[in-house]
């Protein structure tokens, strides 16, 4: 494979992953946590991710076969989970139950949205699956596509660890705002996967 198919695969996860657009819905989920337990969510959910995206990289499509679930229904599945993290993102509810919780109890964002299907999600292992697809099992090339992948979760993660000024720059108002904002986005997005899964199925046009 020649460089500009590695530069493409990188771009191509680069766009669907999305760093830049999920660093105010990391400072929006993670809303009043100290800087050490955002800072370990930051690196549970990327080393997650890359466990995930590794793990349809290599295996592929056979990930999804061998329990019978069929890349569309996971689309779906997804989109109606990532829809549920949107309307307690809109009503404060997310903010609410902290407050109502000890700080022991916090209910750990770094595995579900963050992780998956926010950072790995849908398309970023259906993109995986996709590229190495097109190398064959050829282990050089496999591992550049994987690089490129890390480079990725990379920045996602360095985007994450800027939170902190993020969020202060914004103040209380600005963040609620913020919030509230991104999870109008995050449901048209969960509405997105949905429908995507439904044209997949047929069942919607395209």
């Amino acid at each position: 494979m020649e460089l500009t198919f590695y530069i493409s695969a990188f771009v191509t996860l680069f766009v669907i992953v999305d760093p830049i657009g999920l660093a105010p819905l990391f400072v929006a989920i993670t809303q009043g946590m100290p800087g050490p337990e955002r800072r370990a969510i930051a690196l549970r959910a990327a080393a997650i991710a890359v466990g995930l995206l590794t793990l349809f990289g290599v295996f592929g499509e056979s990930v999804l076969a061998l329990v019978g679930i069929s890349m569309p229904a996971f689309r779906i599945a997804g989109g109606l989970l990532l829809f549920l993290t949107a309307l307690e993102m809109l009503f404060e509810r997310r903010t609410k139950r902290r407050e109502d919780q000890a700080h022991d109890d916090r209910p750990d964002p770094s595995v579900f949205p963050l992780a998956t299907p926010l950072i790995a999600g849908p398309g970023a292992m259906a993109t995986m699956i996709l590229l190495t697809g097109q190398v064959g099992r050829d282990p050089l090339a496999m591992l550049l596509i994987h690089l490129a992948m890390l480079a990725v979760v990379g920045i996602v993660l360095v985007l994450f660890l800027a939170a902190g000024p993020l969020e202060r720059a914004l103040g209380r108002t600005g963040t609620n705002v913020v919030t509230r904002l991104l999870g109008m986005l995050l449901a048209a997005l969960s509405v997105q996967f949905v429908l995507d899964g439904l044209a997949d199925f047929g069942l919607v046009p395209t």
